[in-house]
């Protein structure tokens, strides 16, 4: 009677660490898109952030200009 009960088989070192082993890697590839997700995100805000500074920069060196040739003019 004792040997029905011992038939769910039990896993030896071995098995478990590629067990363990597959469920990290699947973790890791989880994680890895999420990072390369969050990555291109943030890629996008920062181009977008230098174009706005771009913009902000050559509107106050053509007004400085313009201020400048009104000074000279006068």
């Amino acid at each position: 009677m004792m040997n029905k009960k011992r038939k769910i088989r039990k896993l030896n070192n071995a098995d478990t660490a590629h067990l363990r082993i597959d469920n990290h890697e699947k973790l890791c590839r989880i994680m890895q898109k999420e990072t390369h997700d969050k990555i291109d995100t943030l890629a996008n805000q920062i181009a977008r952030l230098e174009k706005i500074l771009i913009g902000a920069a050559g509107l106050i060196i053509s007004g400085l200009g313009a201020a400048l040739v009104q000074l000279i003019s006068k």
